[in-house]
């Protein structure tokens, strides 16, 4: 009666199960256990609260290193030359969040630690702890050309597919950062992709797409400004993942309410 499982691994299982009163998700999104065809009855918990952390340490490990343009003092270092340049400084810089949840609430966090002036965007446009401003989703245009650095970390739904498409994607700032985080079906890639050769000062760091592995023939690969990585920003470490269902299980044998 109680499943500990993948969702994707455990969604065509589900109808099968006949006494199933619990189960704890092994990842945070949970879209494949929630589709109108399957079960309801039963309590679902994901993990929360571990993704935070490591969603930061990947955002802000490449913005630093673009900004602190380690790339090109390493091409120097091969060369060995000695040529001190200009860099640039996150403090004072706009971060716009799209979503505001709890990774995105330490992404926040963390970049109020840089001096970054921190904008959510979420579906009602409620206010947030630990963000400058939230407005909802609607207003998105709005923010775009105002921000140095955009990070997607929206759920996969029909109200966020392809809402980073050519039309928006056309205002962003001419420099700006550009993060997919969260999932693939946010972003037009081909768009993207179209853009960032017209646009070489733009940078894209992206770790989900609709399609994974990520096509070889994909034009995005020989972007000289885009940086691919294979859905790696956030990988779930066994020990969390126990530790979490080790507390919702002793929630559970106490009657008490598990968290989700």
């Amino acid at each position: 009666n109680i499943w500990f499982a993948e969702p994707s691994l455990a969604a065509p299982l589900l109808n099968h199960a006949r006494q199933l009163r619990w189960l704890q998700s092994t990842f945070a999104g949970v879209d494949k256990l929630i589709s109108p065809k399957l079960r309801q009855d039963y309590q679902l918990t994901n993990v929360r609260g571990i993704f935070g952390p490591l969603m930061s340490e990947y955002l802000f490990g490449y913005l630093l290193a673009h900004n602190r343009q380690h790339q090109h003092y390493h091409q120097l270092q091969q060369q060995r030359q000695w040529q001190p340049g200009h860099y640039k400084t996150l403090q004072g810089k706009q971060l716009l969040l799209l979503g505001t949840g709890s990774i995105a609430q330490h992404i926040a966090t963390t970049a109020k630690h840089f001096g970054m002036t921190v904008i959510g965007i979420n579906r009602q446009g409620q206010a947030i702890s630990g963000f400058d401003l939230v407005d909802k989703i609607d207003n998105l245009l709005l923010h775009l050309p105002e921000a140095d650095v955009i990070a997607s970390v929206l759920p996969d739904t029909p109200a966020t597919k392809n809402i980073l498409n050519r039309h928006s994607l056309a205002r962003l700032k001419s420099d700006a950062v550009l993060f997919n985080l969260g999932r693939g079906n946010v972003l037009d890639l081909d768009a993207l992709a179209a853009q960032l050769v017209l646009k070489p000062d733009q940078q894209a760091i992206l770790d989900v797409f609709n399609q994974e592995p990520l096509p070889s023939n994909h034009p995005i690969w020989l972007a000289a400004n885009a940086i691919i990585t294979p859905h790696v920003a956030a990988p779930s470490f066994p020990q969390q993942i126990i530790d979490v269902f080790s507390q919702n299980y002793a929630l559970w044998c106490n009657e008490q309410p598990l968290n989700f």
